[in-house]
């Protein structure tokens, strides 16, 4: 039986978070047996933001090295950097004439982003959408593993996927968000009401993967929570909540586990435990990280191995359109 086709991406735009690790990135090593995955370096999204060429490189062959330390295993996936399909562009294009300013215009990361970088609101801010739907489209995904808050992207691709079919004939799948339940939104240390982000100005709100176990540590022991110094999860309380669930799923438990664990005992306990358990669950990740960073050749062969069976996967689905829409191919 053949597997369904499942799509996701993520930017080498700055460190990823232990919040990218549980909401994405560990829920692909699970997926990754269970579907037929793609899984891109999305490099084409990063540079809707100003990069500098140097470190856009060094930091697409970093995730690659994270993705592959974390467990995705190149044989049975493809890992590939976005701009090496050069599909993904092209229809993104033909995509773009089906799309309408003002579902773009609505969309919330353009008017987050455009608040954030007020200096540069550029057509690709705007266009993100299409070419995330682009993305999906190409590889007639039927499953995007998303957080609560990426629903959105998911619904528009649906929007645009079903226009084409409808104005073309069946063509693309409509692909289906996959909401991941535990963990799915791991909160700010700092601000618990907000979801942990890699751009958060406060360095002591945000964990990231590569962080030292003092580091680590430090920030948990700093993490916000409450006067009431009981271990216990609810909505009054967000952020024990936090540190509860990211101890619940670094420590491979149930929430309810965790709080029998800790009943009775101090906030300063509690905090140094969750900051250990992070801590030492990113050390081996970090260690193999290290390993293949020093491997580039391996590295390198992993990414055009992916990029040459996402190309097949996508060409396949960009001469569909262009029959579709009437491009002349000299037959």
């Amino acid at each position: 039986m053949e597997k369904k086709i499942m799509y996701s991406a993520a930017q080498p735009s700055g460190k990823l978070t232990i919040g990218n690790y549980v909401g994405a990135i560990s829920n692909w090593v699970r997926l990754q047996k269970e579907y037929d995955c793609f899984f891109a370096i999305a490099d084409m999204h990063a540079i809707t933001v100003r990069q500098e060429p140097q470190e856009l490189r060094r930091r697409t062959l970093e995730l690659a090295a994270l993705y592959i330390a974390c467990g995705l295993e190149p044989e049975a996936c493809s890992l590939y950097v976005q701009s090496q399909v050069s599909a993904h562009a092209e229809l993104a294009w033909v995509l773009n004439t089906i799309t309408y300013v003002g579902e773009m215009e609505r969309m919330t990361q353009f008017k987050d982003k455009s608040r954030q970088h007020a200096d540069n609101i550029n057509m690709g801010l705007m266009d993100y959408p299409v070419l995330m739907a682009a993305d999906i489209l190409l590889y007639q995904a039927e499953y995007v593993p998303v957080g609560i808050d990426q629903k959105q992207h998911v619904e528009i691709t649906r929007d645009i996927a079903g226009r084409f079919n409808n104005r073309y004939g069946a063509t693309f799948t409509v692909p289906e968000p996959l909401i991941m339940k535990s963990g799915a939104k791991i909160m700010s240390l700092q601000e618990p009401e907000k979801k942990m982000s890699k751009s958060d100005e406060n360095p002591n709100a945000v964990v990231f993967l590569s962080d030292d176990k003092d580091t680590v540590i430090r920030k948990f022991k700093r993490a916000v929570t409450d006067s009431d110094n009981c271990v216990r999860a609810g909505e009054d309380k967000p952020g024990i909540t936090n540190l509860l669930t990211i101890y619940s799923v670094f420590q491979g438990c149930t929430v309810e586990a965790a709080e029998k664990e800790f009943a009775g005992k101090g906030y300063g306990e509690f905090k140094l435990a969750v900051g250990e358990t992070v801590a030492d669950a990113l050390a081996p990740i970090q260690a193999e990280e290290a390993r293949l960073l020093s491997d580039k050749a391996y590295l390198n062969g992993v990414l055009a191995s992916g990029a040459e069976r996402a190309f097949k996967a996508a060409r396949k689905t960009l001469s569909k359109v262009y029959r579709k829409i009437g491009f002349y191919r000299g037959e």
